[in-house]
């Protein structure tokens, strides 16, 4: 599993990560019934504390989409988030846009912005 912080990310250090295995999640890159690894070895791999990526681990568990048993770790449960609605999905991705546009990018490359991700997104590491 590989991810990676950003220090000028504004965005909490449990979030990234979480964001990050989310991703993974989404590509395909940890399918359903994965092992991730334990938190202590990731926490030492990002030179994090133990109880960030332990918070970025419960997290993805509320979410739905990791299984967080003490002592046997952490697997992925599923590749959906349960119990989000349309609405909510539409909230992130209108503030997204709104941060977009308030940086001065015209409609249009936000568009070709949106394209690559959604590209990206559904390209990597599928086989």
């Amino acid at each position: 599993m590989y991810i990676t912080i950003d220090e000028t990310d504004r965005r909490p250090i449990y979030r990234q990560v979480a964001d990050e295995i989310k991703a993974l999640i989404a590509r395909g890159s940890l399918s359903e019934g994965m092992a991730l690894p334990p938190v202590r070895q990731v926490a030492d791999d990002l030179s994090v504390n133990l109880n960030t990526i332990a918070a970025a681990y419960r997290e993805l568990q509320k979410e739905g989409l990791l299984k967080v048993r003490h002592g046997a770790g952490a697997t992925v449960l599923s590749r959906r988030l349960s119990q989000v609605s349309d609405n909510d999905l539409r909230k992130g991705l209108r503030a997204s846009l709104a941060h977009m546009a308030l940086a001065g990018l015209p409609r249009t490359e936000i568009a070709e912005i949106v394209n690559e991700e959604l590209g990206d997104l559904f390209r990597r590491d599928r086989y």
